[in-house]
Protein backbone atom coordinates (compact mmCIF):
# COMPACT_ATOMS: atom_id res chain seq x y z
CA UNK A 1 0.00 0.00 0.00
CA UNK A 2 1.23 3.53 -1.01
CA UNK A 3 2.12 6.08 1.52
CA UNK A 4 -1.11 8.30 0.50
CA UNK A 5 -3.31 5.34 -0.03
CA UNK A 6 -2.68 4.40 3.63
CA UNK A 7 -2.70 8.05 4.36
CA UNK A 8 -6.58 8.08 2.82
CA UNK A 9 -7.76 4.62 5.19
CA UNK A 10 -6.67 6.04 7.91
CA UNK A 11 -8.32 9.23 7.77
CA UNK A 12 -11.26 7.60 7.00
CA UNK A 13 -10.81 4.97 9.56
CA UNK A 14 -10.49 8.82 12.10
CA UNK A 15 -13.87 10.08 10.69
CA UNK A 16 -15.82 6.90 10.91
CA UNK A 17 -14.72 6.17 14.49
CA UNK A 18 -15.54 10.02 15.76
CA UNK A 19 -19.12 9.60 13.72
CA UNK A 20 -19.72 6.76 15.76
CA UNK A 21 -18.66 8.10 18.83
CA UNK A 22 -20.68 11.00 18.57
CA UNK A 23 -23.47 8.69 17.02
CA UNK A 24 -23.18 6.66 20.37
CA UNK A 25 -22.78 9.58 22.77
CA UNK A 26 -26.22 11.17 21.29
CA UNK A 27 -28.23 8.09 21.77
CA UNK A 28 -27.40 7.10 24.55
CA UNK A 29 -27.39 10.86 26.48
CA UNK A 30 -30.17 11.83 28.68
CA UNK A 31 -32.89 13.57 27.75
CA UNK A 32 -34.81 15.95 30.05
CA UNK A 33 -35.83 19.53 29.63
CA UNK A 34 -36.36 20.85 32.88
CA UNK A 35 -36.04 24.66 33.97
CA UNK A 36 -32.92 24.77 35.59
CA UNK A 37 -31.18 22.53 33.07
CA UNK A 38 -30.34 25.39 30.67
CA UNK A 39 -29.29 27.59 33.52
CA UNK A 40 -24.80 27.65 34.34
CA UNK A 41 -24.19 26.67 37.28
CA UNK A 42 -20.95 27.46 38.83
CA UNK A 43 -19.97 25.43 42.09
CA UNK A 44 -23.13 25.20 43.81
CA UNK A 45 -23.88 29.02 43.49
CA UNK A 46 -26.97 29.85 41.24
CA UNK A 47 -25.34 33.02 38.41
CA UNK A 48 -26.14 36.22 39.69
CA UNK A 49 -25.50 39.12 36.79
CA UNK A 50 -23.95 38.99 33.32
CA UNK A 51 -21.16 36.27 32.85
CA UNK A 52 -19.88 39.17 29.97
CA UNK A 53 -17.03 41.48 31.73
CA UNK A 54 -15.57 44.17 29.74
CA UNK A 55 -11.30 43.71 29.98
CA UNK A 56 -8.96 46.24 29.68
CA UNK A 57 -6.83 45.78 26.93
CA UNK A 58 -4.35 45.67 29.09
CA UNK A 59 -4.72 42.21 30.37
CA UNK A 60 -4.61 40.80 26.45
CA UNK A 61 -1.73 43.52 25.71
CA UNK A 62 0.06 40.95 28.50
CA UNK A 63 -1.23 37.86 27.61
CA UNK A 64 0.47 38.82 24.13
CA UNK A 65 3.62 39.56 25.79
CA UNK A 66 3.37 36.08 27.67
CA UNK A 67 3.10 34.27 24.56
CA UNK A 68 5.68 36.36 22.62
CA UNK A 69 8.68 35.64 25.41
CA UNK A 70 7.36 31.49 26.02
CA UNK A 71 7.79 30.82 22.33
CA UNK A 72 10.96 32.93 22.42
CA UNK A 73 11.55 30.30 25.41
CA UNK A 74 10.67 27.33 23.47
CA UNK A 75 13.35 28.17 20.49
CA UNK A 76 15.87 28.15 23.17
CA UNK A 77 15.06 25.18 24.64
CA UNK A 78 15.01 23.67 20.91
CA UNK A 79 18.37 25.39 20.69
CA UNK A 80 19.60 23.67 23.69
CA UNK A 81 18.78 20.25 22.46
CA UNK A 82 20.57 20.26 18.96
CA UNK A 83 23.67 22.90 20.64
CA UNK A 84 26.40 20.15 20.57
CA UNK A 85 25.54 19.51 17.16
CA UNK A 86 25.16 23.33 15.74
CA UNK A 87 28.07 24.34 17.16
CA UNK A 88 29.83 27.48 17.09
CA UNK A 89 27.45 29.08 14.88
CA UNK A 90 24.06 28.05 16.17
CA UNK A 91 25.46 29.32 19.58
CA UNK A 92 26.45 32.93 17.99
CA UNK A 93 22.38 32.41 16.61
CA UNK A 94 21.08 31.96 19.78
CA UNK A 95 23.13 35.00 21.49
CA UNK A 96 21.66 37.05 18.36
CA UNK A 97 18.30 36.03 19.17
CA UNK A 98 18.49 36.40 23.00
CA UNK A 99 19.94 40.09 21.85
CA UNK A 100 16.42 40.58 20.18
CA UNK A 101 14.33 39.45 22.64
CA UNK A 102 15.91 41.29 25.46
CA UNK A 103 16.09 44.61 23.08
CA UNK A 104 12.47 43.93 22.98
CA UNK A 105 11.79 43.06 26.20
CA UNK A 106 13.38 46.47 27.01
CA UNK A 107 12.07 48.49 24.24
CA UNK A 108 8.22 47.36 26.17
CA UNK A 109 9.33 48.08 29.72
CA UNK A 110 10.90 51.81 28.47
CA UNK A 111 7.50 52.73 26.85
CA UNK A 112 6.04 51.27 29.83
CA UNK A 113 3.65 48.60 28.54
CA UNK A 114 4.15 47.04 31.85
CA UNK A 115 3.05 49.58 34.16
CA UNK A 116 -0.65 49.65 33.12
CA UNK A 117 -1.97 49.73 37.36
CA UNK A 118 0.55 52.57 37.81
CA UNK A 119 -0.98 54.06 34.62
CA UNK A 120 -4.56 53.86 35.62
CA UNK A 121 -3.83 55.47 39.15
CA UNK A 122 -2.35 58.45 37.53
CA UNK A 123 -5.18 58.56 35.03
CA UNK A 124 -8.05 57.80 37.88
CA UNK A 125 -6.03 61.03 40.21
CA UNK A 126 -5.82 63.49 37.10
CA UNK A 127 -9.45 62.98 35.93
CA UNK A 128 -10.97 63.31 39.20
CA UNK A 129 -8.49 66.29 40.46
CA UNK A 130 -6.73 64.21 42.87
CA UNK A 131 -3.10 65.20 44.39
CA UNK A 132 -0.42 62.56 44.66
CA UNK A 133 -0.42 63.18 48.69
CA UNK A 134 -3.95 63.24 48.79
Amino acid sequence: MSGIASLAVYLGLVVILIGVLMLVTHLSGERHFERGTGMPYESGVPPTGSARLRLSADFYLIAMFFVIFDISAVFLFAWAVAARELGWPGYVAALVFMGETAAGLAYLWRRGAFNWGARRLREHRERHGMSRAG
